[in-house]
């Protein structure tokens, strides 16, 4: 039984068919097919069942996924500090963060890393997505809310001050209660946000026109004249056609939380922009 089939195995039981495990490890439909027959003739047992829905473990599948994903947590340790190890500058760092932090706040900080380290190679993901640092998803990662995982060093970055927008060139509003005006609030599906919860507090009568789950476009719209916006900051004050308005009561500010796995606190190019970060974004 080869560590690459208990790969594939893993791929096949989280995306529950061959396409998605595909996608996930970038191989051929077919190849995942073949291997997990293969993986099923070596072992002698039925792993999968097959059904319109998917692809659904048996019982002899569930007692092999316990086995296979320690089987996994050994070699990405491996893997994670055999990295860890590593002392020259080179080589790709995985950043994750959401979109409006990667898009508004992290250019200057890719750009002074990699003035002074260009023999990195940096891969930013951005989105709603929280990324894996045990699975190596991602080597560093910003978030709002704090790591939960007993293996990720973290570090509360700096409090994100948040305004509320209105487009430029629309008269100064007398907010009131909110009544006649129009809100774009996030998506609450995505969880509860202070600032949206803050906006709607303090206008009870304003309307929603327009709620997403991406800050920038909601920037965008606001600028279009589609509502007001409450924004982080760095988003606000950088979006054309915007006004932040002066208000006796500021939004309430959240923590930018930047975290990683503590196998990787010895990587040289790791360390490098973690110092990069704190210098030009830390308060």
């Amino acid at each position: 039984m080869e560590w690459s089939d208990i790969k594939i195995f893993l791929a096949v039981a989280r995306a529950s068919t061959l396409g998605g495990a595909a996608k996930t490890l970038n191989l051929s439909h077919p190849t995942i097919g073949r291997r997990v027959r293969a993986l099923e003739a070596a072992t002698g047992q039925t792993l999968f069942q097959r059904s319109a829905d998917g692809f659904i473990l048996t019982d002899e599948g569930h007692v092999v996924l316990s086995l296979a994903e320690t089987m996994e947590e050994s070699a990405l340790t491996i893997e994670r500090r055999l990295a860890g190890d590593a002392k020259e500058i080179d080589g790709k760092l995985r950043i994750s963060s959401a979109d409006w932090f990667g898009a508004f706040v992290l250019p200057p900080v890719l750009a002074a890393f990699q003035t002074s380290n260009p023999n990195v190679e940096l891969e930013l993901l951005t989105g709603t997505r929280l990324f894996s640092l045990a699975q190596r998803d991602a080597d560093v990662v910003f978030r709002i809310v704090p790591f939960d995982e007993p293996d990720v060093v973290q570090r509360r970055l700096l409090d994100m001050q948040y305004g509320v927008y209105v487009n430029a060139m629309s008269e100064e509003p007398t907010l009131g209660d909110g009544s006649g005006y129009r809100l774009i609030t996030m998506d609450t599906s995505l969880g509860l946000f202070p600032d949206i919860t803050w906006l709607r507090d303090r206008y009870p009568n304003a309307k929603v026109s327009v709620s997403g789950n991406n800050r920038h476009v909601q920037a965008q719209l606001c600028a279009a004249g589609l509502g007001i916006a409450v924004l982080p900051r760095p988003v606000g004050d950088q979006v054309p056609n915007l006004r932040r308005l002066e208000l006796t009561e500021a939004p309430p500010e959240r923590a930018i939380w930047m975290g990683y796995h503590r196998d990787l606190r010895r990587l040289s190019r790791l360390r490098a922009f973690v110092e990069t970060t704190i210098a030009l974004v830390a308060a």
